[in-house]
């Protein structure tokens, strides 16, 4: 019976090992805009929360000159306790992108994907899922910076430099 009790002690132990967060690793959700506008800034790119009354809110920033938007989703009916963020960019500046390119794009990229909207720009859009109780902030950090490395991308693949 000692053994048995031993054992469990030793498996309870590891599971509460594995279950716990480290006290450095804080995590982020996307329940308080303010912290990951904060990542954001903290990453050298500006963003400001934009809140509007029925509308889940976002964050608003820019890199190379390039408007774009995080989503804040999968809200409540209040807007408010969101779980997942949306990454994403539209160039009102190449309707001409064909279907079969964006296919090509989509083919070969990971992360995002990249569509034409109803208004005929190609967007990319990325998802990170928050839910529970968020992402350890090195890992929501690593998203953006995927994110700015995928928009660099997208740009050069939508208007390649002339060689």
């Amino acid at each position: 019976m000692n053994m048995n009790k031993t054992m469990v002690a030793l498996i309870g132990a590891a599971a509460c090992a594995v279950l716990t967060v480290p006290a450095n690793a804080e995590l982020v959700n996307p329940r308080n805009p303010e912290v990951i506008a904060s990542l954001v800034r903290s990453m050298g790119l500006p963003a400001k929360v934009i809140t509007k009354p029925g509308e889940n809110p976002y964050i608003e920033s820019k890199h190379s000159d390039l408007v774009f938007l995080i989503f804040l989703m999968t809200c409540n009916d209040e807007n408010t306790d969101c779980k997942t963020v949306q990454y994403y960019v539209g160039y009102s500046d190449a309707k001409a992108i064909t279907f079969e390119k964006l296919n090509r794009w989509n083919k070969d990229h990971r992360f995002a994907r990249a569509y034409i909207d109803n208004d005929g720009d190609p967007v990319l859009e990325m998802d990170v899922d928050m839910d529970f109780a968020g992402l350890p902030r090195e890992n929501v950090v690593e998203s953006l910076a995927t994110w700015k490395s995928l928009m660099d991308q997208y740009q050069e693949f939508l208007f390649p430099a002339k060689k």
